[in-house]
């Protein structure tokens, strides 16, 4: 798996945007003292089940790759001329 460039800023953008397609959803709600690894799990596991996202393998999912397939996902949603795309 080879980082991003802007990985931990792409991770905090796909958190933002997921936390409100997770709350659109009807999924719940986000608190403030959720921690992070609570969202990047709960945002991942549902864009997994809505078909969003290409699950892991069942051996790989961990922390870290969970938010380089958040990172990957965002990536893809942001307009070209974006400055956190790796271009």
């Amino acid at each position: 798996m080879k980082k991003l460039k802007h990985e931990a800023e792409l991770v905090r953008q796909a958190l933002t945007v997921g936390a409100a397609y997770f709350e659109k959803r009807g999924a719940g709600k986000f608190e403030a003292t959720d921690s992070a690894s609570n969202k990047v799990t709960a945002v991942y596991r549902l864009l997994v089940q809505d078909g969003l996202i290409q699950p892991l393998a069942k051996d790989q999912e961990n922390e870290p790759n969970m938010k380089h397939k958040l990172a990957l996902w965002i990536e893809r949603q942001l307009p070209d001329n974006h400055p956190l795309k790796n271009g």
